[in-house]
């Protein structure tokens, strides 16, 4: 087997990350026997009963990463999608795979995870808890230009001149950095936010305004960030640009605020660092308060442009019911949330709790918070400014602060930092409740509590993001 060569393949399991599984079975000779030995191939763009032509993108010692080039038969399993860009942007890979097919897939990854991983047997998984609203279910969208702009093979392949190769305005394609898919509608968030994308791409190429290039860093347009609260019927249009100009703010305002008097608030976030971040060193609010409110159950949260907040609504408030069922308050618990961002979860449990502190390292979320806390009238909730990629024990010293009988952790895709456990693990919290979008890094972090005398008893699944591999988890770890 090479790179490039093309196989048969019969795709009969899924991987995480939305990959078909096939596997080759080899002979493996010695002196005296020949024993068979399977070499597993993963496929993009397959499912369990599709038969496609595949070609190998890489090989390694014990398994290959091939991409589709025909389908010979395809799996019952496929629906069709909605997106026009189905398949070839990597947000929505599994739009064209049955939601009920996709929710189980998802569970069995969660269960293998934490098998495989973290070599956990003796533990309760439950029921996946479904998304009601599989389309337009997302209330931010961060989308990025781009001065080189994703040539599909037949626009490589054709003779004719291809236009507009470097303004793009959409979204990475999958392993690109600098390469954009163009997109003129998303199914994930509204077709107001559909609408927005439009009209600012036309209104910036009209104007003869370039891109930012990630390779000569020159140009003016870095981000389009999107956020809508849909209870609330509130938008903030985030814009992050190079650098200032006063004429252009001025210009795209009138012109966006014309179309589009159901955005509450405009801001532009002016980011000079060389590194593609869609947030800058300051912003400067051009219209409205620079901020939205959304709900989450009866509690309300402000959301500036570059908070944190969950960003499936209704599921946020599923993921939280389901942290307090695990955690079961009787109202005497001191607690402590790692990663508190915005204040989301401190607040929706407050009702349920004696105390909580918040820890956070970014000033945005923490100032966030302070406003969610006063807009609540949330009395016993303490945010306080951390790295938690350092030790968090000096500052509790320092505030001589009690200590948790229960911990919840929410942390980024990365989990969480050796320091962070090990100072978990010193506070010997009675319950560890831990909340991750990257059930890998879950699974890895929890092993490490285990082995620091904890042990998991039940995990819960949480669909947030349909059409995607994405799944949240809660896992709870006792003392």
């Amino acid at each position: 087997m090479k790179k490039g060569d093309l196989l048969e393949l019969d795709i009969t399991g899924y991987a995480f990350e939305g990959r078909g599984i096939a596997k080759i079975i080899k002979e493996v000779h010695s002196l005296d026997n020949a024993e068979p030995h399977k070499f597993v191939v993963f496929v993009d763009g397959s499912y369990p009963g599709d038969i496609v032509t595949a070609q190998i993108m890489k090989i390694r010692k014990s398994y290959a990463e091939a991409k589709v080039k025909a389908f010979l038969k395809r799996s019952p399993l496929r629906i069709e999608a909605k997106c026009k860009y189905s398949g070839t942007c990597g947000g929505c890979k599994a739009q064209d795979l049955d939601y009920e097919q996709q929710i189980k897939f998802k569970q069995e990854h969660v269960k293998d995870l934490f098998e495989r991983i973290g070599r956990f047997q003796d533990f309760e998984i439950l029921p996946i808890v479904k998304a009601d609203k599989t389309f337009f279910y997302r209330n931010k969208m961060e989308y990025s230009f781009s001065d080189k702009r994703w040539l599909s093979e037949n626009e490589i392949s054709s003779k004719q001149e291809v236009h507009d190769q470097a303004f793009a305005l959409g979204l990475h394609m999958p392993g690109m950095f600098d390469k954009v898919l163009d997109i003129d509608g998303c199914w994930l968030q509204s077709e107001i936010s559909n609408e927005i994308i439009n009209h600012t791409r036309k209104f910036f190429k009209n104007h003869q305004v370039l891109p930012y290039s990630a390779q000569n860093h020159t140009g003016f347009l870095r981000n389009l960030v999107i956020k809508q609260s849909f209870l609330n019927n509130e938008i903030i249009v985030n814009l992050v640009v190079s650098e200032e100009n006063e004429r252009l703010f001025m210009l795209y305002n009138e012109s966006l605020l014309n179309l589009f008097p159901k955005i509450t608030t405009l801001v532009f976030n002016v980011n000079k660092k060389l590194s593609q971040v869609a947030y800058g060193d300051y912003e400067i609010v051009a219209y409205g308060s620079g901020y939205i409110h959304d709900f989450i159950g009866e509690w309300k949260y402000r959301i500036s442009s570059n908070s944190f907040f969950q960003t499936n609504t209704a599921q946020a408030e599923k993921l939280f019911n389901a942290t307090l069922e695990f955690a079961g308050f009787n109202g005497d618990e001191i607690v402590y949330d790692l990663y508190s961002g915005s204040g989301t979860i401190p607040i929706f449990i407050s009702r349920h709790v004696k105390q909580i502190y918040g820890f956070e390292n970014v000033e945005s979320s923490i100032a966030d918070a302070v406003v969610n806390i006063s807009l609540n009238n949330v009395l016993n909730f303490e945010p306080i400014l951390t790295d938690l990629n350092k030790s968090f024990l000096p500052i509790i010293e320092e505030k001589n602060l009690t200590k948790p009988d229960v911990i919840i952790a929410d942390p980024p895709r990365s989990g969480m930092n050796p320091k962070t456990v090990k100072d978990i693990l010193e506070l010997t919290p009675k319950k560890i409740i831990y909340i991750s979008c990257n059930p890998a890094t879950q699974a890895r972090d929890t092993k490490l509590l285990c082995n620091g005398g904890y042990k998991l008893t039940r995990l819960q699944p949480v669909d947030m993001f349909p059409h995607t591999y994405h799944i949240e988890n809660i896992a709870l770890l006792i003392k």
